[in-house]
């Protein structure tokens, strides 16, 4: 991997941990853990949307959707456990 590539990877994740945070009417959760939530909701959707049949597509646009997507799901999933 890259320098190039690391660099995307963790500006991609910072924009989508963001992103998620606001969808999910909360306040962010800081650098550190937007590019965490923004990087395992990348992961995330990489598994999900392929199977229930949804493409976003390419590029630097597409890989912000899909890692926001998979983000939310994540801090959904976190609340739901929390409140349990």
């Amino acid at each position: 991997m890259g320098v190039e590539s690391l660099l995307a990877m963790l500006v991609i994740g910072a924009i989508a941990g963001w992103l998620a945070g606001k969808l999910m009417q909360g306040g962010g959760y800081g650098l550190l853990g937007n590019v965490a939530m923004g990087i395992v909701g990348a992961f995330v959707a990489g598994l999900i949307l392929p199977r229930i049949g949804l493409e976003i597509g390419g590029g630097f646009l597409g890989a912000i959707i899909n890692a926001t997507i998979g983000a939310v799901i994540v801090i959904f999933l976190i609340r739901l456990i929390k409140r349990a």
